[in-house]
């Protein structure tokens, strides 16, 4: 304020004692001045709530990896109590605290949640900002949903910074501004361990059945909290006691506390031992919520095997390096079957040996059942290919996106029973990555001669036609061991039958599809004709029919040299081959297809028949099920190809969210807020003009307390603007004037022009722009949110102008009598 010295300046909601405005109002306008800097009690009882809160905190890590969760949830803890002494020291309002929350929340989210990401690892930018906006709302269902120990998508960090946030604020807001104004009672005081204890129970529920040092975290938050509410000042009764007794309760307090905290050791420690419940009893939100990605929801990848042999046969689809010879590149490995179609496994129906699809980080788990062979380190870059199913070597420990693919690393999905793995959001030209990862070892067949299979568990196979039943049963011939009759039939398979993709080129058709129908037609046909996609359907239902597990696998075998650097996959590369897993041994591939040799052709001549008239002949009628028909693929082309209209980047959205969330909830209140003073305005300044004179100075003193200045809810005009003059001196003078002038204008009971009520309506706002201006632009904003309507007791009291002017009239009619 210019024109004062800084050393008399008085802050708005501050009466210097022995003012005019002091003597005025003393005893009438109770007002309460936070101290500042916080009493040691507060700063005790924000230290307790820190600690408790920190030992919930600890239980996020049953389910995160590595010790990154700290730094969030410990860093969002302390902004969030920083955020709530301040609050306190500003005196900001509900709505204000809110938004400096959420300021604070995006200010410093990239630092502590998403450091990895974030600028340098601390400045924000638009993926960061973005993803600790998703992580603080859908955070918790990547929880129970993912695959621990999580370490991706890269804002799972967010849950615990935000949920320390919250804590911190409300718990801090409750320490320094409700505690302190209320009676200190032991239940009050225990109000404040209600965000610490929602914190441990959070860490509960969304961690795993395996508990984080769950004995040792819960002693310890019992007896601090207990230690702390008994030993508070003002939550018991002893603070009153006698001066003479202070001694007897301190030593009293002190052995209590010393047998209180050795029961709590030994009893808690002892129950957590012996009484301790079994693991599987622990009731974690993960157990009864399904995984989110469900590969039912795509197209088998078996069923589109054709189209690679017909239409991208010579298409370059990837480029892989590091492949050495033998390597087969796997796709996705189904092990479910209705007759129609082989399919991946829902999470439905994922058992031990399909498992489930997760979200995983850049270290991918291994398979339960495996012997490890070679390591390879495999670069594959996508130049033709376009599906969700990423092309990956044997079963990947790391998978790695590199270029413009990074930043959909968390779309990532892993199913490690099979090592199959998928984008969600798709893999396509452009997009290269690397993987680590460990292929199978082949055993001899003379290892696995006496070898059973492994007791996997995969989902039921249903509608197998008899003829293939039998047909497993008619080759396995005399093979009593598992990898005998399963080679039997491999080997009858690869021997009495032809290999054709139903080109033009081949000498003899062969049709599409694995359904109950062309399974039929297989072994009902001579000779028997197919592809890998047939045989290795074929080979895994006769395998399934006998009592072994068996899934289809569909991928591509290149050709690889030794020492040969970089190989190009195309579309003709594609096959289709079955694993069997045996016990203590893994997976062991099958391969039915027959190699590729000429197909004989029928040399009987046909015998003449006479031509028939052409007669409309009747439908075909099948003793199958349609139900059990091949499905036809038909192609709905592009869904982008049918949008004409303009197509809005991705990053736009985001953008807009990020931006337009923070914008909504500054300006939405504001509008509000605004347009209800712009009402109470236009109400005041409507009607007489002895109205519409009160309602210029009732506008004037809302607008100071508004801006924060202490106004009296029961004072005369002279006594408000005695007051409000000695909390700003400059406008001392100009609110007594307005003060009197208003009283004249209402008590003098003479009819008020126009012209006047309008004068003393700019002459307010004029002095209410002035009293704005010489705050600061905190102080300005802060204003803006307040909205006071109340007119004071004494305004409320005081006779309207008509009243006035009616009681003169009578006075001075009185007086002629």
């Amino acid at each position: 304020m210019s024109g004062v010295d800084e050393r008399t300046t008085v802050r708005p909601g501050r009466v210097p004692a022995g003012s005019a405005a002091d003597v005025d109002v003393q005893g009438i306008v109770p007002t309460f001045v936070a101290p500042w800097p916080l009493p040691g009690r507060s700063w005790i009882d924000l230290v307790v709530v820190f600690v408790l809160a920190a030992l919930g905190l600890l239980g996020f890590g049953a389910a995160l990896s590595g010790t990154g969760f700290l730094l969030a949830g410990l860093g969002g803890l302390a902004l969030g109590m920083g955020v709530g002494v301040a609050s306190h020291a500003l005196r900001l309002n509900a709505l204000l605290t809110g938004l400096s929350t959420v300021l604070v929340f995006y200010v410093f989210g990239s630092a502590l949640a998403m450091p990895s990401v974030a600028t340098f690892a601390i400045l924000p930018n638009l993926r960061t900002l973005g993803g600790i906006s998703i992580g603080a709302v859908f955070g918790w269902k990547d929880f129970v949903t993912l695959q621990t120990p999580l370490s991706a998508p890269a804002y799972i960090m967010t849950l615990p910074y935000v949920a320390g946030m919250l804590v911190g604020v409300v718990s801090a807001v409750l320490a320094v501004r409700w505690l302190p104004r209320r009676p200190q009672v032991a239940v009050r005081c225990a109000v404040l361990l209600v965000g610490p204890t929602v914190l441990y129970a959070l860490g509960v529920l969304l961690g795993t059945q395996t508990p984080f040092l769950a004995a040792v975290r819960g002693i310890a938050f019992a007896l601090i909290a207990l230690l702390w509410l008994g030993w508070r000042p003002g939550a018991g009764r002893g603070e009153n006691a006698a001066a003479s007794t202070t001694a007897v309760l301190r030593r009293k307090k002190i052995i209590g506390t010393a047998v209180l905290a050795a029961v709590a050791v030994v009893v808690g420690g002892g129950a957590a031992v012996v009484a301790s419940p079994p693991t599987d009893s622990r009731f974690v939100l993960r157990e009864v919520v399904t995984p989110p990605f469900d590969p039912l929801e795509y197209p088998s990848p078996l069923a589109g095997f054709r189209e690679y042999t017909k239409d991208l046969a010579e298409t370059k689809l990837f480029t892989a390096t590091g492949l050495k010879p033998g390597d087969r590149i796997r796709l996705a490995a189904m092990d479910s079957y209705d007759g129609r179609l082989w399919t991946v496994s829902g999470p439905s129906t994922a058992t031990d040996g399909s498992g489930a699809f997760e979200l995983v980080g850049d270290h991918l788990p291994g398979p339960k059942l495996i012997t490890a062979g070679s390591d390879r380190r495999v670069s594959i870059d996508i130049t033709g290919y376009d599906d969700i199913w990423v092309p990956s070597v044997g079963y990947p420990s790391a998978l790695t996106l590199d270029g413009k693919a990074s930043e959909r690393s968390e779309d990532i999905r892993y199913n490690a029973e099979s090592g199959a793995a998928v984008i969600t959001s798709g893999i396509g030209t452009g997009d290269d990555y690397e993987e680590r990862t460990t292929t199978q070892a082949v055993p001899s067949d003379t290892a696995l001669a006496t070898t059973p299979t492994a007791a996997v568990e995969l989902p039921p196979v249903t509608n197998i036609p008899d003829i293939v039943v039998a047909k497993a049963s008619e080759f396995v011939g005399t093979e009593t061991t598992p990898m005998g009759q399963l080679r039997a039939i491999e080997q009858t398979l690869r021997t009495t039958g032809f290999l054709s993709h139903g080109l033009a080129s081949d000498s003899s058709p062969s049709r599409a599809g694995h359904g109950a129908d062309r399974m039929s037609e297989l072994f009902t046909r001579t000779p028997m004709v197919g592809d890998e996609e047939q045989y290795a359907s074929a080979f895994a239902l006769m395998a399934r029919s006998l009592g072994y597990p068996a899934r289809v696998v569909m991928g591509f075998a290149p050709e690889v040299t030794e020492g040969q650097g970089s190989v190009q996959v195309v579309g003709d590369d594609v096959t289709a081959w079955v694993e069997v897993p045996f016990e203590g041994y893994g997976w062991v591939a099958f391969s039915p297809t027959p190699d590729e040799t000429e197909i004989p052709q029928d040399q009987d001549p046909k015998p003449k028949t006479e031509p028939q008239p052409q007669v409309r002949q009747p439908p075909r009628s099948d003793n199958l099920d349609d139900s059990l028909l091949t499905e036809a693929s038909i192609d709905d082309g592009d869904d982008k190809d049918k949008n004409d209209g303009l197509v809005i980047p991705e990053w736009v959205w985001w953008l807009a969210l990020i931006v337009g969330v923070p914008v909504s909830l500054y300006f939405i209140p504001l509008l509000a807020i605004s347009g209800a003073k712009r009402r109470r305005t236009k109400r005041r300044r409507a009607g007489s003009g002895d109205r519409s004179a009160a309602g210029a100075w009732d506008e004037l003193i809302d607008r100071y307390a508004e801006l924060g200045y202490t106004v009296p809810p029961a004072a005369t005009r002279s006594a408000t603007a005695s007051m409000l003059g000695a909390q700003e001196p400059e406008g001392a003078t100009t609110l007594t004037v307005l003060a009197g002038t208003t009283d004249d204008v209402v008590f003098s009971g003479r009819d008020v022009d126009d012209t006047t009520a309008d004068e003393l309506w700019q002459r307010s706002e004029a002095e209410a722009s002035r009293a704005q201006g010489a705050l600061g632009w905190f102080a300005r904003q802060r204003s803006r949110f307040r909205y006071r309507a109340k007119r004071s007791l004494v305004s409320r009291l005081q006779p309207s102008g008509s009243l006035a002017r009616r009681a003169a009239r009578d006075q001075r009619a009185a007086g002629r009598r």
